[in-house]
Order: C-alpha cells, then sequence, then structure tokens
C-alpha cells in the first residue's frame, strides 16, 4: 500500500461578506452617485499648490532671451508704435494747418493767436514725434536682437549677420535703406522654420514695410536739402514735404508694428484655443466607397 501524496492547497486572502457597504440597486439606476468613495484613504493626489507659469514662482529668474520676453518686448514695441503712428499723423495736421495759413496770408494779415497755436502745434508735435522715434527704434531694435536669438535657438542655425553689423548697416547712410529690410527678411524665415539652405522670400507685408522704409528715408534726405532753399515757394513746398513725410512715418510705424505682430506670432506655439474649431457637413464629388465583400454565414468576424 502506497502512501498518500501530501495535498497542495492555494491559499487565496478575500474579504468576508459584508466588509464594504455594496452600492444599493438604487443608486446604480441614477446618473450620478455621489464623489468617490474608496475604502481606504487613497496616497496620491496633485501638489498643494496652484497651477502657474513657471517664471511665477519666486526666486526663479527668467531669462530674457525667451519666447516669452519676445512676446511681452513685442508688445511693449508695438504699443509705442502705435502711438508713434497717431503722432506722426497729428504732426502731418499741424503742417497741413500751416499751409492752409500761408496760402490765406496772401490775402490779408492773419490773427497773431491763430499763428501761435500753429507754431504751437507744429514745435510741439515735432518734439513728441523725435521722442516717439527714438523710444520705437531702441525697442524695435532690442526685439529684433531677442528674436534673433530666440529664432537661432528654434531652428538650429544663426542669422548671416551678427548683432554688430546689423546695428552698423542701420547706421550707416544708404545701407541703413536695404540692410534693415534683409535682417528681417531672414528673421522672417527664420521663424517659419524654413530650411537654412533655401533663399528668404520675405512676405507681401514684409516688402511692403521695405517699400515705406526706402520712400520715408529718402522723403528725409529730400527734405533736409530742401531746407536749404530760401524763396518762399521753396518754404511752402517744404511745409507740404514735412506734411508727407509725416504721413510716410506714420505708415512706417504701422507696418513696423504689424511686421513685429506677425514675426511674434509666428514665433510663438499655436494656442489651440485660437484654433477654429471646423466640421464636415457634405461631401460632394466623392468617389463611391468600394462594396465590402459579402461574409458567409457562420464565419467569425
Amino acid at each position: 500500500m502506497q502512501p498518500l501524496q501530501p495535498m497542495r492547497v492555494d491559499w487565496v486572502a478575500t474579504p468576508p461578506p459584508g466588509a464594504y457597504p455594496q452600492p444599493s440597486q438604487r443608486s446604480q439606476k441614477l446618473s450620478y452617485g455621489g464623489p468617490p468613495n474608496y475604502p481606504v484613504t487613497p496616497r496620491w493626489g496633485f501638489p498643494l499648490l496652484a497651477w502657474r507659469w513657471p517664471t511665477a514662482v519666486a526666486g526663479a529668474v527668467e531669462q530674457a532671451d525667451s519666447v516669452d520676453g519676445v512676446r511681452r518686448l513685442g508688445r511693449t514695441a508695438q504699443n509705442s508704435l502705435w502711438l508713434l503712428a497717431a503722432v506722426a499723423v497729428w504732426g502731418a495736421l499741424s503742417e497741413i494747418w500751416r499751409y492752409v495759413l500761408v496760402a490765406l496770408s496772401r490775402f490779408g494779415a492773419l490773427s497773431p493767436g491763430v499763428v501761435s497755436a500753429s507754431d504751437a502745434m507744429v514745435v510741439s508735435s515735432s518734439a513728441i514725434t523725435i521722442t516717439g522715434c527714438l523710444l520705437s527704434l531702441v525697442l524695435t531694435l532690442l526685439w529684433v536682437r531677442r528674436t534673433r536669438n530666440v529664432a537661432a535657438t528654434l531652428v538650429g542655425y544663426g542669422p548671416s549677420r551678427s548683432d554688430t553689423e546689423a546695428l552698423v548697416g542701420l547706421l550707416v547712410p544708404g545701407m541703413n535703406l536695404v540692410v534693415p529690410g534683409s535682417v528681417l527678411a531672414e528673421l522672417e524665415h527664420a521663424v517659419a522654420r524654413r530650411p537654412a539652405g533655401e533663399r528668404p522670400r520675405p512676405s507681401k507685408l514684409l516688402r511692403r514695410w521695405w517699400g515705406l522704409w526706402v520712400a520715408s528715408g529718402l522723403t528725409f534726405v529730400i527734405t533736409v536739402l530742401w531746407s536749404f532753399r530760401d524763396s518762399t515757394q521753396a518754404l511752402a513746398d517744404g511745409v507740404l514735404l514735412h506734411a508727407f513725410g509725416d504721413l510716410l512715418l506714420a505708415g512706417v510705424a504701422v507696418a513696423t508694428a504689424l511686421v513685429v505682430r506677425r514675426i511674434t506670432t509666428l514665433l510663438l506655439p499655436v494656442d489651440a484655443a485660437s484654433v477654429r474649431l471646423m466640421r464636415v457637413v457634405e461631401v460632394k464629388d466623392a468617389p463611391e466607397p468600394p462594396l465590402r465583400p459579402v461574409r458567409a454565414s457562420g464565419s467569425p468576424r
């Protein structure tokens, strides 16, 4: 008689009936049964701090050459450019009023108060325009420098000109009509994520800005040379030249603000909230879908 082999038993621990409260049938039929009910305290959870940008943490130092820094500096530059455009239009209207007074002076003496008011408007608008030009130029140059650095980091290749060469090209007469447009064209090419070997092709907005920039520079040179003429007709024509130059300056300021906004938008990541959601309503002239083969009865799906 052989000895019995010991029986192998696997013990499985299960909670006894009634250890956890069972949901009633009534609560299961409802669409909402209340907050989650855990048998034990969960050991997971979210950190005890509010959701915020990483740069908002106390003690964190934000880098100037960052996408957020470019966005804020671009917004400041745009505000100064829009203000400059408004002041330039004011200066153009002041020059036009002065020309009207010059034309009316041919038929009689003018009121001293009217002439003084016209002179005050011309002088004040000119002073504010010069200040606005300097401020907008500094802010725009800082924005271009930071945007070039951030774009070079993102796309992996830098611009063909260094910051010093670009600044020299802006200050040297003659070169300042060509170099700024070329620098912005390269910057637009980079933020659009185009290949480094491809030739930059400026957009229509940038080409219009470039034309306004060249026309404004040439008008400024002509106005300065025209001021050396001392005849009465030359002085009257000089007033019109100043008005035309102010209008061109306003156009350059508006176009520059639009270029800054375009390049900054291309540099920033796409916001999902700003994307327009669309749905397919109807499909026309679409080919018919292929017919499915007939499945034999009893065949597995």
